[in-house]
Order: structure tokens, then C-alpha cells, then sequence
């Protein structure tokens, strides 16, 4: 029995996405966040605003929520080498995507208890302040998105499966608070006009929704690589069959898990009557770019017929 690595000798396991821009660009956003949440907290305590007061404390959440974003970046590239890491860091911007996640999903549901509470007790809205306070939030959360933006849409052009999670993540964030902004708006005008002041809440829970949709698709998204969910069935199918289609090859064990966004690993044991050299095996898996680390255990079959032994998956 020989046991092959089908990679060179000794290669990198930095199996991160972001390049640095990503970082750089979610700190700038955390720091314009801060900033107007310090505006409308300000602004909240001055006008007697519990609107105001209530999204700085929101904008708060997404600061947070931001910082998680960054963290991840700094942790993954300061630990990119290191060897207690076995296949390196590339899940941890992941974990962060699901973090982020679980908080957006938490501020939606925040945002719909307030706003059930503002339909049953009515408060009174300083409109003019609100409107103005709202529209200043409006245009630091586009500005944030448009420097999230072009990275984010950089990453998901490169990887059209697969995307940067924790980048998403930073991205919907910045996104949902344009939205809450943008409703707010259109329900503060509304209230001013026509004296709706019931749109306000009932804005705040359409928002909510459209948060939640977007949170749990990004939960979904990166839970089954925290849990190893393989590659699509029809791929392995296609790998097996590549392998299997040469000589005499079973492939008689065969595992597959992410090590990052886009990136797998597998171990596959052949059985065969004709073991090949190494590259042998690589060429043949040329056409799955996707399998950035992988290693084959071939048993050379002597007697019995290696078509007969079954196979697993």
C-alpha cells in the first residue's frame, strides 16, 4: 500500500479570500457607523426622540456587528500560518458570516417587537428632526455600501458558487440599515402629511421581514460549511466516474469536506491493478478546480477482480 499526496511536496493552506481590501474597507465602514450612531444618539437625547435614540442604539447592533466582520479578517490573516491549524484559517471568515448572521437575525426580531409595541402604545414623532436625523443615516449607509460594494461584487464575480461570507455578511448589514433608513423616510413623510403615524411601526416590521430573509439565507449559506456539508452530489458523481473510468480504479472510501468558501479537501482510497504515479491521479482531477488539497491511498490489487469490491462514499 502507498499513500500519495497529490499536492507539491509542501504548498500553503491560506485558503482566505480577502486580499486586505476587505478589511480596510469594513473598518472605514465600522468608523462612519460609530459616528452616526453617535449623531443619533445625540440627537435622540436633544429632541426628546425615542425614534432617534431607539436606531442609534440599532446602528450600535450593526457596529458590532461590523467589528465581528473585522475581527475575522485580522484573525484569519495574523493565523494564516499557523500550523495548529490544520487545514489554515479559511472557515473563519466564514464563522464570522454566521455570527453576523445571528445578529441581523436578532435586530429584525428587536425590530419588530419595538415596532408591535409602537402600534399598540403610540408615541408622539418629532417629524421634521426624525426626517432630517434619517436622511443623514441614509446617506452614510449608501456611502458605506458603496465602499463595500465593489469588493463584495469583485468576490462574488471571481467565485460565481462560492463567496467571501464574512464580506456578505458586512455588506447586508450596511444594506439592511439602508433599508430601515429608507422606510423610515417614506413612513416619516407619510406621518407628517397625512398623519399616519401608524406607518412608522408597521414599516419597521416590513423591514424586519426583508432582514430576516436576508439573514437566514446567509445563515444557510455558511452553516453547511461549518458542518462539512461536501460538494454537490453530481460533482462527487463526476469525480468518481473520472477516477473509475481509467484502468481498473475503485474508488472504495471517498471523503469530502470545505476548508473554506470555495475551497475542499478530499481523501480517496483506490483500489486498482495498475497503481500509477501520483501525477497520474492529480491529471485525472484536473477538471475539479475545487479541490485545492487532496490525498489518495492506492491499494494495488494482485488477484481478486478490483470491479467486483464495492465502493462508499
Amino acid at each position: 500500500m502507498h499513500i500519495y499526496n497529490l499536492c507539491k511536496w509542501k504548498h500553503s493552506h491560506d485558503f482566505r479570500i480577502d486580499d486586505g481590501l476587505g478589511e480596510r474597507r469594513t473598518k472605514q465602514v465600522i468608523l462612519l457607523t460609530v459616528v452616526m450612531m453617535v449623531i443619533e444618539i445625540g440627537a435622540g437625547i436633544t429632541f426628546g426622540s425615542m425614534a432617534l435614540l431607539a436606531d442609534g442604539w440599532h446602528m450600535g447592533t450593526h457596529a458590532v456587528a461590523l467589528g465581528i466582520t473585522a475581527f475575522a479578517f485580522y484573525y484569519a490573516r495574523k493565523h494564516a500560518d499557523n500550523p495548529s491549524f490544520s487545514f489554515g484559517t479559511g472557515k473563519v471568515g466564514v464563522l464570522g458570516g454566521y455570527t453576523s448572521a445571528i445578529v441581523l437575525a436578532i435586530v429584525a426580531l428587536a425590530m419588530v417587537f419595538e415596532s408591535i409595541q409602537r402600534l399598540l402604545t403610540p408615541e408622539p414623532i418629532r417629524f421634521n428632526e426624525a426626517i432630517g436625523v434619517a436622511l443623514v443615516g441614509l446617506i452614510v449607509n449608501l456611502l458605506s455600501a458603496h465602499l463595500l460594494q465593489g469588493h463584495h461584487h469583485h468576490h462574488e464575480h471571481e467565485h460565481t458558487t462560492h463567496h467571501d461570507h464574512n464580506l456578505k455578511a458586512a455588506y447586508m448589514h450596511v444594506m439592511a440599515d439602508a433599508l430601515t433608513s429608507v422606510l423610515a423616510i417614506v413612513a416619516l413623510l407619510s406621518g407628517k402629511a397625512l398623519g399616519w403615524n401608524w406607518m412608522d411601526p408597521c414599516m419597521g416590521i416590513v423591514g424586519a421581514i426583508v432582514i430576516l430573509h436576508w439573514a437566514n439565507g446567509l445563515l444557510r449559506d455558511t452553516s453547511v460549511i461549518l458542518l462539512d456539508q461536501g460538494l454537490p452530489q453530481k460533482t462527487l458523481t463526476a469525480i468518481r466516474a473520472t477516477i473509475e473510468a481509467v484502468d481498473d480504479n475503485r474508488i472504495t472510501d471517498f471523503h469530502v469536506w470545505p476548508i473554506g468558501s470555495h475551497h475542499f479537501a478530499a481523501i480517496l482510497s483506490i483500489v486498482t491493478h495498475a497503481p500509477k504515479p501520483p501525477d497520474h491521479y492529480r491529471n485525472l482531477l484536473d477538471g475539479f478546480p475545487e479541490l485545492e488539497h487532496v490525498t489518495i491511498e492506492i491499494n494495488h490489487c494482485r488477484n481478486e477482480p478490483c470491479h467486483d469490491i464495492g465502493s462508499t462514499t
